[in-house]
């Protein structure tokens, strides 16, 4: 332990994580990242559609320039929460300066329907993981089949539309339904986005589904001539044929159960018919009692995610619990609050989606990180020096618990395997499917290491 220069904690290694540990580490302080993963990244890794190269590959610079400060060590390859190769008590007794969560919204939202554990019902972040080869996702049956519905209207639906329908090696798609609990006014997703799935829109068929909903969405004031500047400009254009396989929207329509076949994968999804109704200057869908069967062998919910509750932070119904007070609210809004002791869990914040679930891209999180960093920074000008434990130590130890870490200097020797791996398919990149295959990949590149000094000495 030593205390000559305060210590700080970051778990996550995703956006938020890392430009908070960039914001602390150049105003001096020591930091100490652990990250789940092997590699660093999260989502800005794993989340980005497969052939968006230019966005990862500048941002992988980025992050590996954060990494290369000498105030900065780094740990992959290790989970905390409960149950987990360490734990939040275990992070405490090293005993830092400060404690920062960036760990994301790695819990699963689920809406509690009868048959969401049929085979073929995925959630979109675990669906999103496994395309974009994240262990142990990778390797773990994420098979669609031929009629495939998606829930939600936001950008990770066409993100996950466009696998199933162009990208997909494995794809046996003929159709993709986007349900949607409200209408085509409240779409969500950006139109240069949706333009890489333009193509496949049944535009009949969304014209068919306008008039189905045409009266329900008139009874707040929407009128269906408006959609094509509004949500669809693809319908103000000349008219073409949908390239197969085809999309199509259902809306002012919420899953209501789900039905599995004898092989227990989903056949067929019930849904509620909706309403339209004005709310707080907005619309919500309300409920009717009229449902519909709809035939789907594979469903995919896109509807936003939460914060694991393992993690072991105080946990209530919209995540980890923050400070309610509003004479600061800015910076209470990062600190960790106990409601069983009614106070601030001392030293303890929450940056990125780890503070608000879902919450914009990369930019929103390395903006909200930073905001963060700097209430961060306050806190550790007034904070008392602390004995904290050194990296090195923190790797001991751990080593003693029998975890195989991946600190920042192996993080090059994998990147090294990743590119001849991509050589060698003529592809412009590569990633492990599995921990296992990085950690081998990692030694063995070493030894070529070793064995080349060796002869050359």
């Amino acid at each position: 332990m030593e205390a000559s220069v305060k210590t700080v904690f970051v778990v996550g290694a995703g956006p938020a994580g890392l430009f908070a540990a960039r914001k602390i580490a150049t105003a001096g302080y020591r930091v100490v990242i652990f990250n789940r993963d092997i590699k660093p990244g999260g989502l800005a890794e794993y989340g980005i559609y497969p052939v968006k190269d230019k966005m990862k590959d500048g941002l992988r610079k980025q992050f590996g320039k954060i990494l290369e400060l000498p105030e900065v060590a780094y740990f992959g390859h290790l989970p905390v929460g409960e149950g987990k190769a360490l734990t939040l008590d275990e992070l405490r007794q090293w005993n830092p300066a400060a404690l920062v969560f960036a760990v994301g919204a790695q819990g699963t939202k689920k809406l509690g329907l009868p048959g969401e554990e049929a085979r073929g019902v995925y959630s979109a972040k675990d669906f999103v993981y496994h395309y974009n080869r994240l262990p142990p996702f990778a390797t773990r049956d994420f098979s669609t089949g031929k009629r495939i519905a998606i829930i939600g209207m936001g950008n990770v639906m066409v993100d996950i539309a466009r696998w199933v329908m162009q990208d997909d090696p494995e794809r046996k798609t003929e159709e993709v339904t986007v349900i949607a609990r409200r209408g085509p006014f409240e779409v969500k997703f950006d139109e240069k986005e949706f333009d890489h799935i333009e193509a496949h829109l049944d535009r009949r068929a969304l014209q068919d589904e306008l008039r189905r909903v045409k009266e329900r969405i008139a009874a707040v004031g929407q009128d269906i001539a408006k959609v094509p500047e509004s949500s669809f400009p693809t319908l103000a254009k000349p008219f073409q044929e949908a390239t197969a396989p085809r999309l199509t929207f259902r809306f002012l329509s919420s899953p209501a159960a789900i039905h599995a076949d004898a092989a227990g994968r989903i056949a067929r999804l019930t849904v509620t018919e909706n309403l339209l109704v004005a709310k707080n200057g907005s619309t919500a869908a309300k409920a009717t009692d009229k449902t519909s069967e709809l035939e789907f062998d594979t469903l995919i919910f896109a509807i936003g995610d939460v914060v694991d509750p393992t993690v072991g932070l105080p946990y209530g119904k919209d995540g980890y619990v923050t400070n309610p007070d509003t004479a600061e609210a800015e910076r209470a809004a990062y600190e960790v609050f106990d409601p069983a002791g009614g106070k601030v869990v001392e030293g303890t914040y929450v940056v990125g989606w780890a503070r608000k679930a879902s919450e914009g891209l990369v930019g929103k999180a390395r903006f909200d990180a930073e905001q963060g960093a700097t209430h961060i920074l306050k806190h550790l000008e007034s904070a008392p020096a602390r004995m904290s434990a050194a990296p090195e130590e923190i790797r001991a130890a751990l080593a003693h618990k029998g975890v195989a870490l991946v600190a920042k200097e192996e993080l090059p020797y994998l990147g090294r395997a990743e590119e001849k791996q991509a050589r060698a398919r003529g592809l412009h990149s590569f990633k492990f499917a599995d921990d296992a295959e990085m950690l081998r990949a990692i030694e063995e590149e070493k030894s070529k290491g070793n064995s080349g000094r060796a002869a050359a000495d």
